[in-house]
């Protein structure tokens, strides 16, 4: 089978394509599926370039966006069978997607949308149980609160509008002009280019000073510290960032604020609430581009790349 193998950390270039056996169930509980498409995400550049190297041990095979077909089960599984159209996010730490074949615990599969393609349901598994995680499990959204979703336009962000406005919050999110259109689109009321304009003060003129109950942070760098600035008292800020550096929460404080902080949620309980939403229209799938397996490496450029020929707009999605 194609498998894409990580033997060195380093750029994209470290992505190689090898031929591998597939794998063989051995475990009773357990179910190989046809990978038919996966997704790129930031945390698969950041094993790849070493960032969670104590975490694996090379040869690494990353992805943790599966959509695909079982095509075998243990003795022990009952729930599943040859032919199931399945999607998921493999565990962290362990094999990953890009791969023709994966082998999973059946605990870990969703059923797949019916109304969705492969490659939409691949863009789903990793940041759906995220940002169900962020919006409603931390943040607790609710009908006619009001949120600001920091940068838009990536794969959270997608989501992450269409699920705030399915909550009946009132959206604010940042992205560039070019994209303004799509992003109300998706469900966002304003839209904020935070290339020409202080996001801070575009929340507090349409808030007339009062700032929203939720923030949303994608985007790093000092919206910690920035974001009570936008903040309702009692407010909420729910990060999936890394923190390099110290931040000084002093405005915080002042606003009563609480921090949420998410690394990537791998739950199926989410993921089934998501599912219930694709099923009946409300959310749908944001694709930015397919490269084709082989092309990885031109995938992974286009995620990191801040020089892009047009904006990101998405999930990176592979087909296989």
């Amino acid at each position: 089978m194609k498998t894409i193998i990580i033997k060195n950390y380093g750029g994209p270039e470290v992505l190689q394509l090898e031929e591998m056996p597939v794998p063989i169930i051995k475990d009773p509980s357990q179910v190989l599926v046809k990978v038919r498409a996966t997704s790129v995400n930031p945390l698969d550049y950041q094993i790849r370039r070493g960032d969670y190297a104590s975490f694996f041990d090379t040869p690494i095979i990353t992805g943790h966006d599966i959509a695909g077909d079982i095509v075998a089960v243990g003795e022990a599984v009952k729930k599943w069978k040859a032919g199931d159209k399945v999607y998921y996010s493999p565990r962290f730490g362990s094999s990953g997607s890009y791969s023709e074949y994966h082998i999973t615990d059946e605990f870990s599969l969703s059923r797949m949308p019916d109304n969705i393609s492969y490659e939409e349901a691949a863009s789903i598994p990793l940041i759906g149980g995220t940002v169900w995680e962020m919006l409603v499990v931390r943040a607790k959204l609710k009908k006619d609160n009001s949120i600001l979703i920091l940068g838009g336009s990536g794969g959270v962000g997608t989501l992450a509008i269409q699920i705030a406005k399915s909550l009946g919050a009132f959206v604010y999110t940042t992205g560039q002009s070019i994209l303004h259109e799509k992003l109300k689109n998706l469900g966002a009321d304003i839209v904020i280019d935070h290339h020409k304009e202080n996001w801070i003060e575009e929340i507090k003129l349409h808030t007339n000073g009062k700032g929203v109950d939720v923030i949303i942070d994608t985007v790093g760098g000092s919206t910690l510290s920035d974001s009570p600035l936008a903040l309702a008292d009692y407010g909420s800020v729910v990060t999936l960032v890394d923190i390099p550096q110290p931040q000084n929460l002093i405005n915080a404080w002042e606003k009563n604020a609480t921090y949420h902080f998410v690394f990537t949620r791998q739950s199926r309980d989410e993921l089934h609430h998501i599912t219930e939403l694709i099923e009946t229209g409300r959310i749908k799938p944001v694709i930015d581009s397919i490269y084709p397996l082989e092309d990885v490496q031109k995938a992974h450029q286009r995620i990191e790349d801040s020089k892009r020929d047009r904006p990101l707009f998405g999930k990176i999605v592979l087909s296989v």
